[in-house]
């Protein structure tokens, strides 16, 4: 009775697709201030006098409260107990709670030697406020992974979560492209004559945007709870109580989350540092450092969508996870390597590690409903999350201590230089290790037969 309903209020295609661009666009908005402080690092060292440590410090605090606090596993119990629109919409409010916290520390001047947890107090209220955002945007992104499996399931579902990944890419792009013409623009000229740019005034167009976002959710809440009301209308059967040990003892999921953690960190940690990367060993303007990093999440704007409906048509999924991770090593290894030093090889790599920033991600999201069952999806992609987590937390604070400790260069017209062959090793180890484990996946699929390389769409839908 339940697939009947939904076949019937899913077949039409307007509907599901006005919901995926609700959520997408909430997703989009968060995303933005996620990277909205990565072209910003040479101004915040400059003229806040922030050093590497500071920075990574500050970066790491996007996972502490999802770590530590296990904020994160909270948030998927809640999701599956109290459904998409309760936990979304806090989702949402945490967002622009944390958001307003952090621009209120950046465009505020603190006493010289303030410190908080050993930090300064600017750097550790933008840290807080980025913690607070940080529980806010991925349980947020698991309510989303939800709605999805709960509109497409067996249509288009990878391409559906390949379109939202897509939309959500868009904010990375705008917060590559956009946050320093924004500082620049807003910027000002002291008595001295000195030109200063204006920190703040891209942050503050991210807390504007969140709210837009928190508004496109709360209108998509209606079409939840029509839903909802329609599948209570039938008089439905409960479902089987919810346990988490029909989770945890399932092997083929915790592969999944340690692709995922291991893959991320190789992705995110580095877009936090890649405007500086071009900077300090490509040579390009600090004003435009931020356009070829913003590259990577443009191909996969493009590219996540063709690789999901590639994978909801013919399958191939463990397959294309093991592709993305051999491509993840060949781009950080490039990037280490002393050859090339010019902005158009820079280029060319970033390129190939947008491709393998489609080609994971589109077929890994869509392969968990295939191991786990519907009812417990929130829990499962909230735990997937907590781990990814981690790397997303300890990998930027890592990098941020490895080029303050070993990397340093002489002082160049203010700024402190680095080399970053050894941070970039670092990330080319991640792709290693998420190499094997992605070939682990795949012996784990041939020997349990979850259908990671069967095609998504079942004939009866099409």
């Amino acid at each position: 009775m339940t697939e009947q309903l939904k076949q019937k209020l899913n077949d039409s295609k307007v509907l599901r697709w006005s919901v995926l661009a609700l959520v997408a666009f909430t997703m989009l908005c968060g995303y933005f201030l996620t990277d909205v402080m990565s072209p910003l690092k040479p101004m915040l060292e400059k003229e806040l006098l922030w050093d590497s440590l500071d920075y990574g410090f500050f970066t790491s605090a996007y996972g502490w409260f999802n770590v530590f606090l296990l904020m994160l596993i909270f948030g998927g119990i809640i999701l599956d107990k109290m459904g998409v629109r309760f936990t979304g919409m806090g989702a949402c409010l945490l967002m622009v709670f944390g958001c307003g916290l952090k621009y209120y520390a950046i465009s505020t001047t603190f006493p010289e030697g303030a410190l908080l947890f050993g930090f300064k107090m600017q750097v550790a209220l933008a840290a807080l406020g980025y913690a607070i955002f940080g529980v806010g945007v991925e349980i947020a992104g698991i309510t989303v992974s939800k709605i999805i499996v709960k509109w497409f399931k067996g249509k288009e579902m990878a391409l559906a979560m390949g379109l939202e990944m897509a939309t959500a890419r868009i904010g990375t792009t705008l917060a590559m492209v956009l946050t320093v013409p924004l500082a620049d623009f807003f910027g000002s000229t002291d008595e001295a004559g000195a030109f200063h740019t204006n920190i703040p005034a891209p942050i503050l167009f991210c807390l504007v945007m969140l709210c837009v976002g928190t508004i496109a959710f709360f209108i998509y809440t209606f079409y939840d709870k029509k839903l909802d009301a329609s599948l209570d209308a039938q008089g439905l059967e409960p479902e089987e109580p919810f346990r988490m040990k029909d989770i945890v003892y399932i092997k083929g999921f915790w592969l999944i989350a340690l692709l995922c953690v291991l893959f991320y960190s190789a992705v995110f940690p580095f877009i936090k540092y890649a405007a500086d990367l071009m900077v300090q060993k490509y040579n390009v303007d600090p004003k435009l450092a931020g356009t070829i990093p913003g590259l990577l999440p443009i191909g996969a704007i493009i590219l996540t969508p063709l690789f999901g409906s590639l994978y909801d048509r013919i399958g191939k999924g463990a397959t294309l996870m093991t592709i993305g991770a051999v491509m993840l090593i060949f781009v950080h290894t490039m990037f280490a390597l002393p050859i090339l030093n010019v902005w158009w090889f820079a280029t060319i790599i970033m390129i190939v590690l947008g491709f393998a920033f489609s080609l994971v991600p589109s077929a890994m999201w869509p392969s968990v409903p295939k191991i786990i069952p519907e009812k417990q999806l929130g829990t499962a992609y909230a735990l997937i999350f907590w781990v990814q987590n981690w790397g997303l937390m300890g990998v930027p604070l890592l990098i941020g201590w490895v080029l303050n400790s070993y990397c340093k260069g002489p002082v160049v017209d203010g700024a402190q230089t680095y080399d970053y062959t050894l941070p970039m090793a670092i990330f080319a180890v991640f792709g290693v290790l998420a190499l094997i484990v992605s070939l682990m996946l795949k012996a784990e699929n041939r020997k349990k037969g979850y259908g990671l390389e069967e095609a998504n769409i079942k004939k009866e839908s099409v």
